[in-house]
């Protein structure tokens, strides 16, 4: 897939605030890693203390999903994602702007290979699932360090930012595909491409059913489900997270999902979300808490926000 040319509408005057936007994101990107990191971490603290919204939001979501820790515990998961959205915003900085050389020196530990070499030995398409976490844009660089991937996504509001990272991206990636885009997502798929996926998120679509997240009915897409049916490929569990102080990231392709898919798209959605669930457990304060994704409700429930 061929990079964007620049629109030249993009260089209107009212363009002009969002290319100062771009221009401070790769600036951070341009930083030395070890300020980098302290950049993350006192932007951490910033958003931790000012009040805002999403507090409410990240609080809610945790205490929905982890009745089991104290008030004393939830409270300090929160604050510790709250801290932990610091980090993202360098993140996103540096996987989508930064230079080949700086993503190089992170120090990045990547298991499960073997599972895609076997996947491409037998011609198959994979999606790789994920959830997401603070650090998914800066990861999905890292692993196309060591394999071809694609990834799907949706487009921003800021056309300046959406031409930036589309380019961005297109650096890195094989494909990117609009969410929209099942038709070009199933052919890839289907001629042995691999495809980065999150499907975590509430989007409100017609195409989504009440299955459990952390034991709590949630509105989830069934893409997963419908994608490998229409194009055969495997579905493997991407896991991903950041070691404590400097030590980078750890990922790993588990084994592909057996019999995926089945003929039950609502056990096979669910079957997702465990993956997911389990992907959180292992580091929940990274998990993207801020998200409404309990928005949509069954019928008769009250709301959570």
């Amino acid at each position: 897939m061929s990079r964007p040319a620049l629109p030249r509408s993009l260089l209107a005057p009212q363009h002009w605030p969002a290319w100062v936007g771009a221009g401070v994101v790769w600036l951070i990107a341009r930083l030395p890693r070890p300020w980098l990191l302290g950049l993350g971490r006192l932007l951490g603290r910033l958003v931790q203390h000012v009040p805002s919204p999403r507090r409410q939001i990240a609080e809610a979501n945790i205490a929905l999903c982890f009745p089991e820790l104290s008030k004393a515990e939830q409270a300090a998961l929160a604050n510790a994602h709250l801290r932990d959205i610091g980090m993202m915003m360098v993140e996103f900085a540096l996987g989508w702007l930064g230079s080949e050389r700086a993503i190089a020196n992170v120090p990045v530990q990547v298991e499960g290979l073997e599972h895609l070499e076997a996947a491409r030995a037998q011609g198959k398409g994979v999606l790789l699932v994920g959830g997401h976490f603070s650090h998914l844009e800066l990861c999905a660089r890292l692993v196309s360090q060591r394999i071809r991937i694609s990834g799907m996504y949706r487009r921003m509001d800021s056309a300046v930012f959406e031409w930036v990272v589309l380019r961005a991206r297109l650096d890195y990636a094989e494909a990117m595909f609009d969410k929209d885009d099942i038709r070009g997502t199933v052919k890839h798929l289907r001629s042995g491409g691999t495809l980065w996926y999150a499907p975590d998120q509430d989007m409100r679509s017609k195409d989504s059913v009440f299955v459990p997240f952390f034991g709590v009915p949630a509105a989830t897409i069934t893409a997963t489900h419908h994608l490998a049916r229409m194009s055969g490929a495997l579905v493997i569990p991407f896991h991903h997270r950041r070691l404590p102080g400097n030590a980078g990231y750890a990922m790993r392709l588990g084994a592909p999902l057996e019999a995926f898919p089945s003929t039950d798209v609502l056990n096979d959605t669910a079957r997702v979300n465990v993956c997911i669930e389990d992907m959180v457990r292992a580091a929940p304060e990274q998990y993207l808490w801020v998200h409404k994704r309990f928005k949509t409700r069954p019928e008769g429930s009250p709301s959570i926000y």
